[in-house]
């Protein structure tokens, strides 16, 4: 999705089902965090990470262990936070989250 051709941890949750946590821990590390960790929507990786399907548990952890916690109570250019879209996106497989 070019909408993240600029933003590569959002564009790794994107495409959570290809991306290993070390990847994404990579990625974050060689990148200034603060800087790309909002998207021109005001989404986080957090919020993209959540508007999928089956959003990984690992793609999470490492979110969790890399960003501050804060972040979570970001709303986007909607005014949803990342869990609204968990929520919205709830499936039975998303019951280990």
């Amino acid at each position: 999705v070019a909408r993240f051709d600029d933003f590569p941890v959002h564009k790794m949750c994107y495409n959570h089902s290809s991306t290993t946590a070390q990847e994404l821990q990579h990625c974050i590390e060689d990148q200034d965090e603060m800087e790309s960790l909002v998207d021109e929507f005001g989404m986080t990786p957090f919020h993209v990470l959540f508007s999928t399907a089956e959003p990984s548990e690992e793609l999470l952890e490492v979110l969790l262990n890399k960003f501050p916690i804060y972040v979570l109570g970001w709303k986007d250019v909607n005014g949803k936070l990342a869990m609204d879209y968990l929520v919205i996106n709830w499936t039975q497989n998303n019951k280990i989250l």
